[in-house]
């Protein structure tokens, strides 16, 4: 049973933002219109838990902005004030899952577990994965500590950084490519079989108590993710340019490989203080300074900085995360190594920390 030392059920609030587990048909196809108490109703309740709901928006996540992203995690803040509160679990669609994800673990110091997860399959289906999901989270919420912010999917439990959708339809829809899972929940239990890396945490962005969906993309930095490819040439890099980009990622081939063409494109942008983060399209292994002729070598004498083993979609969330901790002036530099950081600095967190091993849980301390 999941109490707390004082005797009192585990209070777990459920922050619902849409996504498959929130779809129902539309007539042409699935859209997500399920308030969070709907999705809550479908799924057992762990034993020992209470559960409050808070519907933030209901999309899916394919449509969501920054500012979407930002107003999540000005939620999430807002909620893990609140003292009472045990843990938070977001239903999010599955789609920029592991982006969301990414963004709030790089600013959440809190000892109290976020848990993310979400469906493959509608809501209110047969066989809809939902319920199962929402109900392991729940589980992973009210029994891990000091784990960061985490991916519960399909019995599994994966870190924020580097966990990534791998699958399009299939249950098991998320993995860390270059790593092994967090742990696995199942039979009313959470095993931890490893700690995560994470950064130094970012304090909370000035832009996340200001954000809002309705003001549009130009009130956030612009970050495109530029993808290279045989033939490929500066066309998109500098189209982003012109657009105003104050970051890009570049998807390179191999271990970070590029042209000499691209690299010039690169050396251009860093100049001009752009933040430019090289990762691989290759799914799983680190990037590393192998080739010159426009490889990595020549990209990270260029300025770019490589994102070892995160991809696209994170590697986009880090360079926007350094812009917006920008608070005492324009200063290239101080971005440039605090993105650094955050691309290749994981620190490992601490074993007395984490709980929900083979042994049993240890509870939380009492509410004040």
């Amino acid at each position: 049973m999941q109490r707390t030392n004082d005797g009192t059920p585990r209070r777990i609030v459920v922050i619902s933002t849409g996504g498959t587990i929130a779809s129902r048909w539309q007539g042409t196809g699935y859209a997500a219109d399920a308030s969070g108490d709907d999705v809550l109703a479908t799924a057992p309740l762990p034993e020992g838990v209470t559960v409050e709901v808070r519907d933030l928006f209901n999309v899916n996540s394919s449509l969501l902005t920054a500012a979407h992203q930002l107003v999540l995690l000005r939620t999430v803040h807002e909620t893990l004030a609140d003292p009472g509160v045990d843990g938070v679990v977001v239903t999010h669609g599955t789609d920029t899952l592991e982006e969301t994800a990414f963004l709030l673990d790089l600013h959440h110091a809190d000892p109290r577990p976020v848990v993310l997860t979400g469906a493959q399959r509608p809501f209110g289906t047969g066989d809809g994965d939902g319920p199962g999901n929402l109900y392991d989270a729940l589980q992973v919420a009210a029994t891990v500590r000091d784990l960061g912010v985490l991916v519960v999917f399909d019995g599994r439990v994966h870190a924020a950084r580097g966990t990534v959708k791998t699958q399009t339809l299939a249950a098991d829809a998320f993995s860390d490519p270059s790593a092994e899972r967090l742990g696995r929940v199942g039979f009313s239990r959470v095993d931890v079989e490893r700690l995560p890396d994470r950064p130094a945490v970012l304090p909370l962005p000035d832009a996340a108590r200001t954000a809002d969906p309705e003001a549009g993309r130009g009130a956030l930095p612009r970050v495109d993710v530029v993808f290279h490819h045989t033939d490929g040439d500066r066309l998109h890099f500098d189209a982003a340019l012109a657009a105003g980009a104050r970051g890009i990622v570049l998807v390179a081939t191999g271990a970070g490989n590029a042209t000499p063409e691209i690299a010039e494109a690169v050396a251009e942008a860093t100049a001009q203080g752009v933040l430019v983060a090289v990762t691989t399209r290759v799914p799983a292994g680190p990037l590393a300074e192998i080739y010159t002729g426009g490889g990595a070598v020549d990209l990270v004498a260029a300025g770019g900085l490589l994102t070892g083993t995160l991809r696209a979609g994170q590697a986009r969330i880090a360079v926007l995360a350094a812009l917006l901790a920008e608070n005492d002036g324009d200063d290239p530099a101080r971005r440039t190594a605090l993105l650094r950081r955050l691309l290749e600095g994981p620190v490992r967190a601490e074993p007395a920390l984490a709980t929900g091993s083979s042994r049993e849980s240890a509870p939380l301390p009492a509410r004040a």
